[in-house]
């Protein structure tokens, strides 16, 4: 299992961006439904796996900085008139463990005020292994298949 402390292995970047970039996490360590405080670069990002997708925010709520990476992972609540209620999208906002906030974990969008309160996201995404790191070195090599993927967050 990989801890804040551990995580947060540097790639290079693409040659067109001014990002590093980060393995943090096995993409298996991530459950579907779940997330985790992982450390890139030296911040703080709460990681989501929204139905085998990726995504990363930065850990803190723009309220009052309440750790997103402990929030509750919920649904959006609509309705047509008072009293009457639904569930949509469940699984794709969290839900800011200190005052109550909600973000969709896609975007860091709030509905509360979507004009002037986001949190910042980053890229995450799954890359098989053996693609990730690579650096001006060459060692001697012996045949190693990848079977598992690892989830890297450009910051």
């Amino acid at each position: 299992m990989t801890t804040p402390s551990d995580a947060g292995t540097s790639t290079r970047a693409p040659a067109n961006s001014s990002r590093k970039r980060y393995v943090v996490a096995k993409a298996n360590d991530v459950a579907a439904g779940t997330s985790r405080l992982v450390i890139a670069g030296g911040r703080r990002i709460a990681l989501f796996n929204v139905n085998g997708a990726f995504y990363a925010l930065a850990d803190k709520c723009p309220h009052e900085s309440g750790p997103l990476s402990r929030g509750k992972i919920v649904g959006l609540s609509t309705g047509d008139m008072p009293g009457q209620y639904r569930l949509e999208r469940p699984g794709e906002f969290v839900k800011c463990p200190w005052h109550g906030w909600e973000f969709e974990i896609c975007t860091g969008q709030s509905y509360c005020d979507p004009t002037h309160t986001r949190v910042r996201s980053f890229e995450a995404k799954a890359e098989p292994g053996a693609t990730v790191v690579k650096g001006p070195y060459v060692a001697e090599t012996f045949s190693v298949s990848v079977e598992e993927e690892y989830v890297v967050v450009e910051v």
